[in-house]
């Protein structure tokens, strides 16, 4: 996601762009190694992700949801995005779980929106199909991308962008590229967004997440939905095609076997608990992928002549790529004439 962010925002900059692919195509091949984007939710949550991530985390989440409206705007084919709030819900049984993760959000970031308690006629109102939890939040601004889409978009509206594909590169030099079959290619600037492939030049590894697709006609669901649960996190997310993505599973392995039956039943469980129509969903895919962290679970760029090496989104790579690879060009030289205006929090 990160290679074509950059390769879109360069190419319509003016630069000659080439790309470097070990995947077969552009295209997601479900049930074999592919890019983590195509897995991914898609939640734009930099509030919700202060119950495990930094305040800088956070920080970018904010910034790339004023840069997202015009990235999409930008595109021919413009993916589904949404910023009308996310949901938080919680049974009866877990409302002391739910209440500690209230008070992290609250303490974390000072002047950033609050959680705001809805009612139960409050909750029906803004989404129908929800039924079961006692106690339910909104979390306001927050939105959600189409992560397939965007990824289409975001390759097919590169302009001009040489894309090559099944060419895995092996090694990251200051303006130089190795590849496995020991060739060598020379470019003004390189960027090394390789995730878990970027081994042994950083430390990165990956951390497993598992989702189960749902497809539900008729299923009503318009904001991403978050169950505060104490056990795990599970999230609900609407998806082009009547489908509810549910997720997600982290899990320290690098295993990249199919989803596992209990994390299948508990996604499932939890999902049916708070919206009952998905009882006659039909399964679509059960998806298994690995997220690229750092030892310390946090992002990192680091830019020096000839390279620039952007790794460890871990789990909130569409929450903040945009301000990553902003920030990126802005330090090598290469950002846009005209910054975003900055989000003003209410």
């Amino acid at each position: 996601m990160l290679g074509r962010l950059l390769a879109w925002q360069l190419a319509r900059d003016g630069h000659r762009v080439n790309v470097f692919d070990p995947a077969t195509g552009p295209e997601p091949d479900y049930g074999r190694v592919q890019a983590a984007a195509f897995s991914a939710a898609g939640m734009l949550s930099p509030l919700a992700e202060l119950d495990n991530s930094s305040a800088e985390v956070a920080l970018m989440g904010w910034r790339s949801l004023a840069l997202w409206p015009q990235i999409v705007m930008a595109m021919r084919a413009s993916p589904r995005f949404s910023a009308n709030g996310s949901l938080l819900l919680a049974h009866r049984s877990d409302l002391a779980s739910a209440q500690r993760v209230l008070s992290r959000l609250d303490a974390a970031m000072p002047g950033t929106p609050r959680a705001q308690p809805l009612s139960a006629g409050q909750l029906a109102e803004l989404e129908p199909a929800l039924h079961g939890a006692t106690h339910a939040w909104l979390l306001p601004k927050e939105g959600q991308i189409d992560p397939v889409g965007a990824m289409r978009s975001l390759h097919a509206e590169a302009a001009g962008a040489c894309w090559n594909w099944s060419r895995r590169v092996t090694t990251v030099e200051q303006g130089a590229l190795v590849f496995d079959d020991q060739s060598r290619q020379r470019f003004d600037l390189v960027f090394d967004v390789r995730g878990t492939g970027a081994r042994p030049e950083l430390p990165v590894r990956g951390v497993r997440g598992e989702t189960v697709w749902l497809h539900a006609p008729g299923h009503g669901l318009t904001r991403p939905v978050r169950l505060l649960h104490p056990r795990h996190r599970v999230y609900l997310v609407p998806r082009p095609g009547d489908v509810v993505l549910v997720g997600a599973s982290e899990i320290e392995s690098e295993d990249r076997s199919p989803v596992s039956l209990r994390s299948a039943v508990e996604l499932m469980a939890a999902a049916h608990s708070v919206m009952p129509a998905l009882a006659e969903a039909r399964i679509q895919r059960l998806d298994a992928n690995l997220r690229p962290a750092l030892p310390d679970n946090e992002p990192r760029i680091e830019v020096m002549p000839g390279r620039v090496r952007i790794n460890g989104l871990f789990r909130h790579g569409w929450l903040i790529a945009p301000a990553m690879v902003e920030y990126a060009l802005r330090t090598c030289g290469l950002a846009a004439a005209q910054p975003v205006k900055e989000l003003e929090h209410e």
